[in-house]
């Protein structure tokens, strides 16, 4: 029995190591065979996971309504680029202003730009959290949402350094399937991990009951702003991956549409969900090129239909009222799909299937 019990979590490793060798195999072969459009729509997936969950953990896990994930996205993203360009690009691309000394003279592999990315991206949300935090519900909500906007002023303002309204161009395309899905398994790790610990309970404690939690010991600002500091390097690293897919950023990409993008993942996936987060932000990311017909014009039954620009954004604002008054939790709530759960869903059908033929 003592030979059983170690031998259980062996294999159990063992598979989940398989799997994911397989799986970054597939990526891998995938990036070279795929077609170029379906390869970008999946490494947007990816990258889109990652986001969510850190607006997930903030919104859902910890019960504050943050609207600042945008801003986030734009530090990490600038960061990533002025790090990875070449010297001669950013002497290209800075003919208004040149840019500042050591920025314009260095170059850094991806790896160490990203983490140099998370690094910003939490000391900036640490700064915003540590104040706004004191607040709560729509306070915190406008809060976040003036961050976020203030941050595009400012990138569009401070032209030594991110080149004003005219944004960056020639970012060299690093990122890949192996990069954005190997970060969103992170981030899922991360988060799977991180609930199922003590920090983790804290956190839904203060979500549920916030004095309930402090009269239990619960440091209400340490647990508030740590989840807050994680929720914005994860933003910062996917804005970081998405800089460097389409390669070009500027300060526009970074407006409130794109906030209510992620939150709508976050939203119809289920506050509090990773498994739901992980669905919607992939359903929502296909759905979104797919209904990129509705703006372009088409000829129907011979009736030529113009297309309406932003008509992509009404239906997935209908599409979130409907949700929001059939499912109020979202589609998965707060549940959650373990393997235990899979296996005894399996079971279960098998019996049943069985009792039928019998």
């Amino acid at each position: 029995m003592a030979g059983k019990s170690i031998l259980k979590p062996i294999l159990k490793i063992a598979a989940v190591c398989a799997a994911l060798v397989l799986f970054f195999l597939l990526l891998w072969w995938g990036q070279e065979h795929w077609d170029a459009y379906a390869v970008r729509i999946l490494n947007l997936c990816g990258i889109y996971i990652a986001i969510t969950l850190g607006l997930n953990l903030c919104n859902g896990f910890t019960g504050q309504f943050s609207l600042g994930i945008a801003g986030f996205m734009a530090v990490g993203a600038y960061t990533t680029a002025l790090l990875t360009m070449a010297p001669e690009i950013k002497q290209a691309v800075y003919f208004i202003e040149p840019l500042i000394y050591p920025l314009n003279s260095i170059q850094w592999g991806f790896f160490p730009a990203l983490l140099m990315a998370a690094v910003v991206s939490g000391i900036v949300g640490f700064l915003v959290g540590a104040p706004a935090i004191r607040f709560r519900g729509d306070y915190l909500a406008i809060t976040t949402l003036g961050f976020a906007e203030i941050i595009r002023v400012v990138f569009t303002n401070i032209v030594p350094i991110t080149n004003g309204a005219l944004g960056l161009k020639g970012i060299p395309p690093h990122t890949d399937l192996v990069w954005s899905w190997g970060f969103a398994l992170i981030c899922i790790a991360i988060m799977a991990r991180l609930m199922k610990s003590s920090f983790g309970r804290a956190l839904k404690a203060i979500r549920d009951d916030e004095i309930a939690a402090e009269a239990m010991g619960v440091n209400l600002f340490s647990h508030k702003c740590l989840a807050f500091v994680l929720s914005a390097m994860m933003a910062g690293v996917g804005g970081g991956l998405l800089g460097n897919l389409i390669t070009t950023i500027d300060p526009n990409m970074f407006r409130f549409p794109l906030t209510f993008t992620v939150l709508m993942m976050a939203v119809l996936g289920g506050l509090g969900s990773i498994t739901g987060t992980v669905i919607s932000a992939v359903l929502v990311t296909v759905a979104m090129e797919a209904l990129r017909a509705l703006e372009e014009p088409r000829v129907i039954f011979g009736l030529a239909l113009p297309g309406i620009p932003g008509m992509r954004m009404v239906v997935f604002s209908i599409a979130l009222m409907i949700v929001i008054l059939f499912f109020p939790k979202g589609f998965m709530g707060d549940r959650e799909i373990s393997l235990d759960r899979a296996k005894r869903f399996a079971t279960r059908l098998c019996r049943t299937n069985t009792s039928r033929q019998g």
